[in-house]
């Protein structure tokens, strides 16, 4: 799952860096078990606080390359492809009765 995958490179991040979970919890304004379920990966965590702890550990650089529309390949593909018009609707009211 990709939550657990980035939850424990969050914490190989912190144990590199030498930084205990209550001191990145007082340094983040975050709880000591929302590092905990952070780095466990649940899903409940707030978006917000994952990146806020990314932040501190100094790897927030790289989150600027999730769904980058540059390397989204397929979706350039897509734009692209003679197929892709773009879908209007009919607005005009059928006044057929």
């Amino acid at each position: 799952m990709i939550a657990s995958r980035l939850g424990e490179r969050i914490r190989v991040a912190r144990v590199r860096r030498k930084i205990r979970q209550a001191d990145l919890a007082v340094r983040s304004g975050l709880s000591r078990s929302t590092i905990q379920a952070i780095e466990r990966g649940e899903m409940s965590c707030a978006v917000g606080s994952v990146l806020h702890v990314l932040w501190i550990l100094g790897l927030s650089g790289e989150v600027e390359l999730i769904a980058d529309p540059g390397l989204d390949e397929n979706g350039l593909a897509l734009s692209l492809s003679e197929g892709a018009r773009r879908v209007r609707v009919n607005t005009r009211p059928d006044n057929d009765f």
